[in-house]
């Protein structure tokens, strides 16, 4: 499938979530990575005019369960998340926000994703980390 595909077919599986609710589009990956952009808007504020850390938090959870999606085989598997940490560096007050979820442990059962998410000049705004299991379909 082509990488165009490939990414209609990720947003597309975003209608009607949470990721349509805060205009998360998947817009590239790669062999080892895949990438989401974020818009910073009052949507997404605290109430002190900045992008709250919630907002951010679930860019990197969608990216990093995505990326999941992406890259482990679900017909016989359904991933699910089970813990995520989030350190913020850096306020963001407009424009985008990008999240590259990278695969640090690829186990049968556990997967340990890093997820980088970055402002427009790609300064980090925040570093995540996670955790994902791999459970048979048939368990459900």
């Amino acid at each position: 499938m082509s990488k165009a595909k490939t990414l209609a077919q990720l947003n597309h599986l975003s209608l009607n979530t949470l990721m349509q609710t805060l205009e998360i589009e998947y817009i590239d990956y790669g062999d080892d990575y895949l990438v989401a952009k974020m818009p910073v808007t009052s949507k997404v504020y605290q109430p002190n005019g900045i992008l709250h850390g919630g907002a951010t938090v679930a860019l990197a959870e969608s990216v990093g369960s995505a990326a999941s999606h992406l890259f482990f085989d679900n017909s016989e598997f359904e991933i699910r998340g089970i813990e995520i940490s989030a350190n913020h560096i850096k306020s963001v007050k407009e424009g985008f926000i990008f999240a590259t979820a990278r695969i640090l442990h690829k186990g049968r059962t556990t997967q340990l994703w890093e997820i980088k998410v970055t402002n427009s000049q790609n300064q980090l705004v925040s570093l995540c980390k996670l955790t994902t299991i791999a459970l048979k379909r048939n368990n459900f």
